[in-house]
């Protein structure tokens, strides 16, 4: 299956700059073409070679390519599909990487003209970091791609958009997007939530000083704040726009903590020990499924 022959980054941060380097990588000869809100954006992604071409609107980043992907906000998607309609060639597939797919599809799929081939994608990968240096060839490594085809979606564009990413280094499934949005309130969206929620707590409390929070910081803590750092604007409107599922995660997690705040309170040191056991089992799944190490390092550092 031929490679796509003009790439379009629209937003240029971690996952743009990490599919870019990606693509050089896997020594994809496609032309690249990106766009950004900040000058300053624009400017360092072309220093950085991330980009062949980059222009000021998302509507000339497009102009020409085959495919466009879409690393914006998903508050952002509709304005951006509107501006770009207009400019899209004919048989090109428009793909995102955000972490919500029903609002991405109704947010798109009214502004795609007849001929070009809307189809949402999710890489479950990342760090805390943001920016255009952020980006590493090997994110994408080993790391799952769902992509969530509407109903008309074209088999053959749907196939030649996971060849694509599987030469990134990604795994690559098909998921329903209802099934999607719950999978990631599970696994991404609800933990972010109670990050920022466990970081939020340790700051208003005025029992224990700002300094003690940050001083002693164990690895418990640490990583709660890893995760609460990030990008503010995306974690609104991932909130924002996958409030079913993530409100039905979160009344589920709020029946757990009430067990095991029972159990604290009476002493069953039976239940929290199986508890514990049960939910330690799927910490060595992840790392059985080569998700994850032994000696994780949380993103903190990048790859060599």
């Amino acid at each position: 299956m031929s490679q796509y022959k003009h790439v379009a980054l629209v937003g240029l941060g971690l996952l743009a700059s990490s599919i870019s380097l990606a693509m050089r990588r896997a020594d994809m000869t496609a032309k690249i073409t990106g766009t950004a809100r900040s000058k300053e954006t624009r400017e360092t992604a072309l220093a950085l070679g991330l980009v062949d071409e980059v222009f000021s609107t998302a509507a000339e980043a497009v102009q020409g390519a085959d495919l466009v992907i879409l690393c914006v906000p998903v508050g952002a998607m509709a304005a951006i599909a509107e501006e770009i309609a207009p400019h899209l060639a004919e048989g090109c597939t428009v793909s995102d990487v955000g972490s919500v797919k029903q609002a991405v599809a109704e947010a798109l799929g009214p502004h795609m003209p007849d001929g070009v081939h809307l189809i949402p994608a999710h890489p479950m990968a990342g760090t805390e970091k943001s920016g255009p240096e952020a980006g590493f060839a090997s994110l994408f490594d080993n790391r799952w791609l769902l992509i969530t085809p509407l109903p008309d979606s074209s088999h053959s564009a749907v196939e030649r958009l996971e060849v694509f990413w599987t030469q990134l280094g990604s795994n690559v499934e098909l998921m329903e997007i209802e099934h999607h949005d719950l999978v990631a309130s599970v696994i991404s969206h609800t933990p972010h939530l109670i990050a920022y929620t466990m970081v939020g707590v340790a700051d208003g409390m005025n029992r224990v000083a700002k300094t003690e929070v940050v001083n002693y910081s164990a690895a418990g803590f640490r990583d709660f704040t890893r995760i609460a750092a990030s990008d503010p604007t995306m974690w609104r409107d991932v909130f924002l726009n996958n409030k079913d599922a993530t409100l039905e995660v979160l009344g589920r997690f709020t029946e757990e903590l009430l067990a095991l705040q029972r159990a604290i309170r009476l002493g069953d040191g039976d239940f929290m020990f199986d508890y514990f056991t049960r939910t330690r089992d799927i910490r060595r799944s992840i790392i059985d499924a080569g998700q994850d190490t032994e000696a994780a390092d949380f993103g903190r550092g990048k790859p060599e």
